[in-house]
């Protein structure tokens, strides 16, 4: 099975995280969220998947999302053809303007 993956702190997953995941299954897409294993989350692993959870309950339960914890990267590097498309989505105005940072501090989290 291919996956299109996303790789992200995910802290918390927000309105511009789902609209990424949804892009991808409009097009009928297994999707592979790596959470990044950081320092001092805000949000614990398993708060995320809770999240993806309530936004998603049937893709997570069919397995077509699916998550995969990998430790702090400083970059995601590539040779030649490797293989898979690196694909950047370009949001809509009100959904790039989404800042994780905002809300973590609106709910008393770092």
């Amino acid at each position: 099975m291919k996956y299109s993956m996303f790789v992200g702190k995910w802290q918390p997953f927000h309105e511009g995280h789902k609209w990424l995941i949804e892009n991808r299954l409009k097009l009928g897409k297994n999707i592979l969220i790596g959470i990044r294993e950081i320092e001092e989350p805000s949000y614990s692993l398993k708060e995320i998947k809770m999240q993806v959870f309530e936004l998603f309950p049937n893709e997570v339960n069919d397995g077509t999302i699916d998550f995969i914890e990998i430790p702090d990267i400083e970059s995601i590097n590539y040779g030649r053809d490797v293989g898979y498309d690196i694909i950047e989505h370009e949001p809509p105005k009100e959904i790039k303007e989404i800042s994780g940072t905002k809300i973590r501090a609106e709910n008393g989290k770092r």
